[in-house]
């Protein structure tokens, strides 16, 4: 019984802050805002509930980072907004293992510099600004990359399906 007190107690401290900080009309920290005006990028789990939820505004961009199932590498497809839409930009291949290669009249390859490669150019716009994913064991851990940091969708939801989307403001009148 004492165990289940501790936990809960735990719980309760950041609501009762939170409630404070409402009830005082303390500002929240800029990162912890979700204004309705701008563009998100969001992982959703198969229940449509939130598992990511970041500010993506107009060009900007970010990537899909994943270990190759085979040779254990870490492979990227990088995504921007771009004018409303989610366009994949350009991948990096680290070598040309089982299932990495370059299509031709599909963006232009070259050198990484270290043995590997970056299709550039790609600039395909992904239709409805969203796909789905099976995520990957956390051996091969699929993550997202924005701004030099790593979440790890296989740790919020390993084996499972999801769907990556920008989601965009609602119109105003």
């Amino acid at each position: 019984m004492r165990d289940w007190r501790l936990k809960a107690g735990r719980a309760w401290l950041p609501a009762l802050l939170l409630c404070v900080g409402l009830a005082t009309g303390a500002p929240m920290a800029a990162d912890q805002a979700i204004a309705a005006d701008e563009a998100r990028l969001e992982v959703l789990d198969s229940d449509g509930e939130t598992l990511v939820n970041l500010p993506m505004p107009e060009g900007e961009g970010w990537c899909l980072e994943w270990n190759h199932s085979v040779e254990g590498f870490p492979v990227l497809d990088c995504y921007r907004h771009r004018e409303g839409r989610m366009v994949l930009e350009r991948s990096h291949l680290p070598d040309f293992a089982a299932g990495l290669d370059h299509i031709p009249g599909r963006g232009r390859q070259v050198s990484d510099g270290e043995g590997g490669y970056w299709i550039e150019a790609i600039d395909e716009p992904v239709p409805g600004n969203a796909y789905r994913l099976r995520v990957g064991a956390m051996r091969v851990d699929h993550r997202l990359v924005v701004d030099g940091e790593r979440i790890s969708l296989s740790r919020l939801a390993e084996n499972r399906r999801v769907t990556i989307r920008l989601a965009l403001p609602a119109a105003s009148d």
